[in-house]
């Protein structure tokens, strides 16, 4: 148990150090971007005092490296600190009171969107790879096998909009099953809400479900050589319990680590599908945000995703650890 928990904080370590790493690589990314904020919102008709003043009173005339530290003693204390785009809008009508729109505040109902779409996705995709996953390893080399393979490796192999029109072109214009926009809000009821997302859902389906078919199908056949599988056969167990009962278990490790890296991807690859189906969730307003290059939420947005990759395989670490009764257990 003690050599469980010294590799959980060893996990845990390298994460953190690993945040910091690339906390530093999105601010020099970010600060780096072409344009600067105080020309974009002035226009044409800028005049140096004006971009000055803006500028001064957004902070951006501080060194990068005191705005760093600054932006990363903020964050480490939960405050990803105000939308400039906020702040310049109040301030351009008159209504600057002092009180600003933090970009937690901004971001909060955005992530939640982009966190129940994800659920969703996940409800449907995890059942159907391992499923699909299963049934392949089972009848290997058959006619079901090859046509699982060619239809999700097509599916992978196609750009994620592609798909995204595709099922918008079938399910919501010559099949109106399905709404095309997913304009969602707060107040909405569940079901309504489920419905507006059900579409970008099998969009994000159609790309996560090969890589976990295809580990599931690869793990399970890997195992089905083993000694212990070949006296579960001679012991006049069926196919199906053998693959359920003696192989998948063995086979979690793997299965674990391409989950968790499929489910970090639906927070943080929604991007694409999330501006094609207007989907008001953080893919969408890190695009926007990028246009009008309002810095801190685009910060905020790029930590998000690296903290989400980085929590989610340092889970599927554990989990794989808490699965093989080898890495429990070294020697």
């Amino acid at each position: 148990m003690n050599s469980v928990i010294r590799i959980i904080l060893q996990r845990l370590a390298l994460g953190l150090l690993t945040l910091f790493v690339v906390s530093i690589v999105i601010f020099t990314a970010v600060n780096m971007l072409p344009g600067d904020f105080a020309q974009a919102i002035l226009g044409q008709g800028a005049t140096p005092e004006a971009v000055e003043a803006i500028r001064k009173d957004l902070g951006l005339d501080q060194p990068p490296i005191t705005r760093y530290f600054q932006w990363l003693g903020g964050a480490l204390q939960g405050d990803l600190g105000n939308s400039f785009a906020q702040a310049n809008f109040a301030s351009f009508v008159g209504a600057d009171s002092g009180v600003r729109t933090t970009v937690a505040q901004q971001i909060a109902p955005r992530f939640a969107n982009t966190m129940f779409l994800a659920a969703v996705t996940a409800c449907i995709a995890v059942p159907v790879s391992l499923t699909l996953g299963i049934l392949a390893a089972l009848f290997r080399n058959s006619v079901f096998d090859r046509a699982t393979n060619v239809t999700t490796l097509t599916s992978i192999s196609s750009p994620e909009f592609f798909l995204a029109y595709v099922l918008i072109l079938f399910l919501a214009v010559l099949n109106p099953l399905l709404p095309s926009l997913s304009n969602i809000f707060e107040g909405m009821s569940f079901g309504e809400r489920l419905e507006k997302t059900l579409l970008p859902a099998l969009t994000l389906t159609l790309v996560v479900t090969a890589h976990m078919m295809r580990m599931t199908r690869a793990a399970i056949i890997n195992l089905l050589a083993s000694p212990y599988i070949e006296m579960a056969r001679l012991k006049g167990m069926s196919p199906m319990r053998v693959i359920v009962k003696h192989a998948l278990p063995n086979a979690l490790a793997p299965i674990i680590n391409v989950i968790a890296l499929n489910l970090a991807y639906l927070i943080t690859g929604v991007v694409v599908v999330e501006v094609v189906f207007v989907y008001p969730g953080i893919g969408q307003l890190f695009v926007d945000s990028v246009k009008i290059r309002d810095i801190p939420v685009v910060q905020a947005c790029c930590l998000i995703f690296a903290a989400a990759y980085i929590l989610l395989n340092l889970l599927a670490d554990i989990l794989s650890i808490l699965s093989n009764p080898r890495l429990r257990h070294p020697k």
